[in-house]
């Protein structure tokens, strides 16, 4: 056992994925070339390397202190022939020599991810699995992958620390359709519905009732577009749960 608690600390993180990162982890193929973009401290890639999972990996890092991070993770455990740890902005980190088959982008808001790969869609080469956990903005997120011919595999909610996330799994298919309600829900789990999905909808129902009757009293402070747009998601969301209660 290491001397230094820190060091034993951070074997355990490497070790033992939080929840939402377990999640992420088995969406990953078996012999993936992963990009986790955005790694922090490189625990999901260390993780999945020394497990055997995957062949290969990049870890993108775009602030110093988070690269120093991974760095030190990869090092320590003895991965840095297989785990190449880069500085560099989104998809920026990739080279065409890695043959990357898989990539991650996790903890981040809905719409930075839909602007990383917005930005760096060059860095693709429609071969990839996305695996994204973005905290929040999923419809917007949703909405580019449709337009990209991205047809999403798989999604899943979970709760951890008192807080929502989800997971959207995708691969290039050619041309898809979602409506808007599988925009917003999620078409996956809009057909499945599963108890943390419910759950998270009737939690986010009530504070979108409150916000909007704030909007409501606030009325010339606040878009009418925006208050229109709240209106239509506490309907939409009412409608599903209602659904619910009458198969019960």
């Amino acid at each position: 056992m290491p001397d230094d608690p820190g060091e034993t600390r951070q074997q355990l993180n490497e070790q033992r994925l939080s929840e939402r990162l377990e999640r992420v982890a088995t969406h990953v193929p078996a012999g993936a070339r992963l990009a986790d973009i955005g790694s922090d401290h490189g625990y999901l890639l260390v993780a999945l390397m020394k497990r055997g999972v995957i062949a290969s990996a990049v870890a993108g890092e775009v602030a110093l202190t988070p690269f120093h991070a991974a760095q030190r993770s990869v090092r320590e455990n003895g991965l840095s022939q297989c785990i190449s740890v880069r500085l560099a902005n989104g998809l920026a980190v990739i080279e065409p020599a890695d043959g990357i088959t898989a990539i991650s982008l996790c903890g981040m808001g809905g719409e930075t991810i839909r602007d990383i790969l917005d930005r760096d869609q060059a860095r693709l080469s429609g071969q990839e699995r996305l695996i994204l956990q973005p905290n929040g903005g999923e419809q917007p997120l949703r909405q580019w992958l449709m337009e990209h011919g991205y047809r999403i595999l798989a999604e899943e909610v979970l709760r951890e620390n008192r807080f929502n996330y989800e997971i959207i799994v995708a691969e290039r298919s050619g041309p898809v359709l979602y409506s808007s309600q599988e925009l917003y829900f999620g078409p996956l789990q809009l057909q499945e519905r599963s108890p943390a999905f419910l759950a998270k909808w009737q939690r986010l129902l009530r504070l979108k009732q409150r916000t909007l009757s704030h909007f409501t009293r606030a009325r010339q402070a606040v878009p009418e577009e925006k208050i229109q747009a709240l209106t239509q998601q506490v309907r939409w969301v009412s409608e599903l749960l209602a659904q619910e209660d009458t198969k019960r």
